[in-house]
């Protein structure tokens, strides 16, 4: 029995998939599956039922699973101990962040993070929160930059800053004429929205009040799974969505053009780091917060809680 084995099964756990599992440990299926066989045969158990899909634990492999989480966990801890005495800063730092924070705060802070701490190797995964939460209880990440408040049990929220929502308006739309907008202004018919799953898609659907019931039915409907996608249906077409001011750092002078801000107090979204109540690597992810927080803009850092929208 091996560390990397108990960490295949738990990230075949999480996924629910020996493919995706595999692209998460970044090896190939045939290797991960040879580790995972192997150690069913060194326990004498199946640890997951391959009959089902997706696939599942067995009975065994449940209390196997639990196991192997504290087991890691422990290991985990020895290592920062040890760095900790040696006084270095180095190993492996897993970060799960959300898909619409992704582009715009990785290239922040990702290469002066890197240069500064060469003997640290950030792993990136982008997912949406939900399975992002279910990583970090797997230990399968170390810490999750994503939008809270979201109060789940066992999951430490630390607070990063607090991002402006603005609207971002077509010149064929009414609203463009307006130097302010209020969330009422807006027609639900002429917005467009983020695909589900993407908890910003909530936050919109709180901010400007829509549901489903006010949306007349039209020859076109279309929701879209980025925010790249949403401009450039506002640019192309009439209509208007709401964006995170971090989407907006690289706009334009034309682009520039089409934001309008919501009438104060201002819509914010809220960054956090999200760890689990016992997680290890302390050090590392407060060098993490700490160079997050030195790239951010200053007017971003400036930003209050006045108007937290909801998820």
């Amino acid at each position: 029995m091996t560390f990397t084995q108990l960490e295949y099964i738990i990230a075949i756990d999480a996924h629910r998939h020996f493919a995706k599992a595999a692209d998460a440990c970044f090896v190939t299926q045939p290797t991960l599956s040879m580790q995972v066989l192997k150690l069913e045969e060194t326990l004498g158990v199946k640890v997951f039922d391959r009959s089902r899909s997706p696939v599942v634990p067995t009975e065994a492999g449940k209390e196997i699973l639990e196991q192997a989480k504290k087991v890691l966990l422990e290991k985990n801890r020895i290592i920062e101990i040890i760095s900790g005495r040696r006084g270095l800063l180095e190993g492996e730092l897993r970060i799960g962040i959300i898909p619409t924070l992704a582009p715009y705060l990785l290239p922040l802070f990702v290469q002066s993070f890197t240069r500064k701490y060469p003997n640290v190797k950030l792993v990136v995964f982008e997912k949406t929160t939900e399975v992002l939460l279910q990583l970090l209880r797997d230990g399968a990440l170390d810490v999750g930059i994503l939008v809270t408040p979201l109060g789940e049990k066992g999951i430490r929220e630390e607070i990063l800053f607090y991002e402006e929502l603005l609207a971002y308006v077509s010149e064929n739309n009414g609203l463009y004429r307006k130097t302010y907008v209020l969330a009422k202004d807006i027609d639900p018919n002429k917005l467009w929205l983020l695909e589900e799953g993407h908890c910003f898609r909530s936050q919109m659907i709180n901010l400007c009040e829509l549901f489903k019931a006010t949306r007349q039915e039209s020859h076109f409907d279309y929701e879209a799974g980025s925010f790249e996608t949403l401009r450039r249906m506002v640019e192309m077409n009439d209509g208007i969505t709401v964006l995170p001011e971090l989407a907006t750092l690289d706009f334009t002078k034309r682009q520039q053009g089409l934001i309008r801000h919501f009438r104060k107090p201002a819509p914010m979204r809220e960054v956090s780091m999200a760890v689990t109540r016992d997680f290890v690597k302390e050090r590392l992810v407060r060098i993490l917060k700490e160079e997050i927080l030195a790239c951010i803009p200053d007017k971003i850092k400036r930003n209050k809680d006045t108007h937290i929208v909801p998820l």
